[in-house]
């Protein structure tokens, strides 16, 4: 362990302690010890300090005392003749940065200070990322599709070097926090000088100007073993080890390194993240796995993503269409507005339709791209508005009928992967944008069709054979063809309708989750959806015959032992050996005994109101108050984790209007109040079956954020709507 780096790290420490210390008795002097403060959207408080010590730091007065415990980890400041460092205090007094940087963060936002504006720029940094975003991302962090996130702090030798880091890292999925600045720069302005366009939709997030604010992404990790893992808060060895094993994290600091980076960069390695710098430092091998490795020739920019991913072990596995444009999910949020335009299919300008449709073996060629239209050239050449009909036609041995629609889903995220290309819809819905930005680069009309065929084969490889794209760009066709398609989507919507679980000898599990939540299992039915909304009954049959060893796998019913509760043997007897004994039995129709449980992507949750006799349902992103005395990110602390808690349960928003929805509690006319939101999103099939349940006006007698936010004035509101909820058996 050098010298060198334990001083700069103890110095930095103490630096950022003092300047905690001064901003809090600053606060106290005007607000009072009392003041109460909380982290927008959080239930996890202070989460570093929270989830090392247990300690919930809620007012002025609970920082002073996590102050405290910050300086009980501090060392003495070094002096040259008298002070030998060793590791240990060094790794504490990073620590003591994290926590007193958590503290001096918090103290800005109750001074009004943060998020972060840039004075040069005006631009508004994230600032702290909330629990909402933690869900929201879950999902793509467990399948794969974000291999994990890497932190930048300060900034590269010139624009394009910047721009050229953090588009590698955005090509091999990898989420971008930016912090920090060097000399006056920092990658964030460097980037906005590129007119790179920045935010979580295209995986660069910059947090704030100073070194500081790299606190947030290492906020953002430690809450993820805790919403995810189930791990508690104060169990500081299962946190740390579960951010050293599951969440694949590392820093990237460019320029120089004063005594707070190394402050900092000690914290990070406590926590097993690995940073690998662009100045000339000492190589360190504290933990095995937290290195920091020497690039200091401009060459070596072009070699610091990959050194990075080595380190870490991040597994990345990206396959680009043979296409002149970048490609990644990171591309997938990207914006493509009207004055970035060069050509656009379909929505209201044209029409438009996308069909993916079953051949035999023999009835297509792989690989072939046809172009039907007259003139077609030409009009793409000169941009505007044209009609475009896409028609995918695929041949497998193992491909079913059922997998059509899973195939022509994936058709919008195949578009929307290229950088500069733009995708909205589906089916005779969709949206197509070409920027004149990646037309400039070569985009062709034909590589629409490269993108489709490659990454059809890429997401389908197991059954899927041969794949043959037809885009038909005269409008007399695309109409024609539409039409055809319609029937087509319209016999099959039938027969994913006719789809029940008694129908069905097999469900099917999703497994993804356990990466984060070991104990977890998702049970996947025809009506029952995966709790993250992503996953259907078909998406999970579908992923098993692509891999039969992947993380969805059959599920044999068994005998039916209760089936009002929906409770099956063969499910049973799955859930013990796939969550290693933690689970022995699941009813998959209600929520008072043995429910579903949750990883922590839920996309809503239902919780029981006793006064009530019913449940409410709120869903992710929702920050206001609910009847029962929790906001939703406290609700989502009691429901995550692998966990099984009667009378709280995660779910998708699409059960809500299946048949087997609380099918053992009464069903959906145990809901007495939901958020606006959710009810504007599923009135329609809400309506149909609150009508074959004899409660047609139904809606209208739930409350919502609108009526009331607690318990006694929801009990008012439901009696005088005369709420049926009120006249059925106990729900306990």
């Amino acid at each position: 362990m050098s010298k060198i780096i334990a001083s700069a790290a103890i110095r930095g420490s103490h630096k950022v302690f003092r300047q905690a210390e001064d901003l809090l008795q600053k606060v106290i002097a005007e607000k009072g010890e009392d003041y109460h403060f909380e982290f927008p959207d959080t239930a996890y408080a202070l989460p570093l300090i929270y989830g090392i010590t247990g300690f919930e730091v809620k007012t002025l007065k609970d920082m002073k005392t996590a102050l405290r415990m910050t300086q009980d980890l501090l060392h003495d400041e070094p002096e040259e003749k008298l002070w030998t460092p060793y590791l240990g205090e060094a790794l504490d007094s990073g620590m003591a940065t994290l926590f007193a940087e958590e503290i001096w963060l918090a103290l800005r936002y109750i001074e009004g200070l943060e998020p972060t504006k840039d004075p040069e720029t005006g631009y508004v940094y994230n600032g702290f990322i909330t629990d909402t975003v933690q869900r929201n991302l879950g999902i793509q962090l467990v399948d794969g599709r974000m291999p994990g996130f890497a932190a930048i702090i300060g900034a590269a030798p010139d624009d394009d070097t910047a721009v050229r880091i953090v588009r590698e890292l955005q090509e091999k999925n990898i989420l971008v926090f930016l912090s920090g600045s060097s000399n006056g720069d920092s990658v964030t302005k460097q980037l906005l000088r590129k007119k790179v366009e920045l935010g979580w939709d295209v995986y660069i997030v910059p947090l704030g100007t100073e070194t500081e604010h790299t606190l947030y992404a290492l906020d953002w990790a430690i809450r993820a073993s805790m919403i995810f893992g189930g791990v508690k808060p104060g169990d500081y060895k299962g946190n740390l080890k579960y951010q050293k094993d599951r969440v694949f994290a590392f820093a990237l600091p460019l320029g120089g390194l004063d005594d707070v980076k190394w402050a900092t960069g000690a914290g990070a390695i406590t926590m097993g993240f690995p940073a690998i710098c662009d100045t000339d430092v000492p190589v360190i091998h504290p933990t095995g796995v937290c290195t920091y490795e020497e690039v200091d020739k401009e060459l070596d920019h072009d070699k610091i993503v990959q050194k990075a991913i080595e380190v870490r072990g991040l597994k990345v596995l990206v396959e680009k269409p043979p296409i002149p444009i970048a490609y990644g999910p990171a591309f997938e949020g990207e914006r493509i507005r009207k004055e970035e335009t060069f050509i656009e299919f379909g929505g209201t300008r044209s029409p438009a339709f996308e069909w993916a449709k079953l051949r035999e073996l023999e009835e297509i060629e792989d690989g072939k791209v046809n172009i039907i239209g007259e003139n077609w050239k030409e009009r793409y050449e000169q941009g505007g508005v044209m009609p475009l009909g896409i028609l995918v036609e695929i041949a497998g041995r193992k491909m079913q009928p059922d997998f059509l629609s899973i195939v022509e889903r994936r058709l919008h995220h195949n578009i929307n992967e290229g950088q500069g290309i733009w995708h909205m819809g589906q089916r005779d819905i969709n949206w197509i944008r070409i920027s004149h930005a990646a037309k400039q680069a070569g985009f062709s009309l034909e590589d629409i069709g490269k993108i489709h065929h490659a990454m059809t084969h890429k997401r389908f490889s197991t059954i899927i054979d041969k794949v043959e794209i037809t885009l038909f760009t005269d409008e007399e066709d695309v109409v024609k063809w539409r039409e055809e398609a319609r029937i087509d989507w319209k016999l099959r919507d039938e027969r994913l309708a006719s789809l029940t679980d008694e129908s069905v000898d097999t469900f099917y599990s999703c497994l993804l989750c356990q990466s984060f939540a070991p104990s977890h299992v998702c049970v996947i039915t025809p009506e029952r959806l995966g709790l993250c909304g992503a996953y259907n009954w078909l998406d999970g049959k579908a992923a098993y015959e692509i891999d039969p060893t992947g993380g969805n796998q059959p599920v044999p019913k068994g005998e039916l032992v209760d089936p009002r509760f929906g409770r099956y043997t063969g499910v049973d007897d799955y859930l013990k050996q796939a969550s290693g004994g933690a689970v022995e039995t699941l009813n998959l129709y209600t929520i008072m005994e043995n429910p579903m449980t949750s990883c922590g992507c839920f996309e809503c949750i239902v919780a029981i109101i006793p006064e009530a006799n019913g449940v409410m349902i709120v869903q992710r992103g929702h920050t206001g108050m609910t009847p029962i005395g929790m906001k939703f990110s406290t609700l989502a602390g009691t429901v995550g984790g692998g966990v099984q808690t009667p009378g709280f349960m995660g779910i998708g928003v699409n059960f809500i209007t299946s048949k087997k929805f609380l099918f053992g509690d009464g069903g959906i006319k145990r809901i007495v109040w939901m958020t606006k939101a959710i009810k504007e999103r599923v009135k329609d099939k809400f309506q149909q079956i609150a009508e074959a349940e004899g409660v047609p006006d139904l809606l209208d007698k739930i409350a919502d954020e609108t009526v009331c936010e607690d318990s006694e004035k929801l009990v008012e509101f439901l009696t005088e709507a005369g709420h049926p909820a009120l006249e059925m058996e106990s729900i306990i």
